[in-house]
């Protein structure tokens, strides 16, 4: 029988474990942000900015990666989806040509 305190001290433990992958991501994602910019530097147009064909690719291989790992490929891509649609929107607004 789960109790309510064995299942706020599971939650606890769950949370924390959360903590640990994001102290794993936010760097990453830095790192991500800061080869974006790179990129932005070098497109000369503000079409250049969203690549249809690139973005299928992301996609793809996430879903492959994800069902490799026995995760939602559903999700995550659309987790995906949506960094590229943020980093997209900052390029918009931070493109100076």
């Amino acid at each position: 029988m789960i109790t309510k305190k064995n299942k706020t001290v599971a939650m606890k433990e769950i949370r924390k474990r959360i903590d640990k992958v994001d102290s794993k991501l936010i760097p990453l994602m830095v790192r991500r942000s800061k080869l974006v910019n790179k990129a932005l530097e070098l497109k000369t147009k503000k079409s250049e900015i969203v690549d249809v064909r690139r973005i299928n690719q992301i996609k793809n291989k996430v879903i492959k990666q994800t069902k490799k790992l026995e995760g939602n490929p559903k999700l995550i891509s659309e987790i995906w989806l949506s960094i590229i649609k943020n980093f997209i929107d900052f390029e918009r607004r931070n493109f100076k040509k």
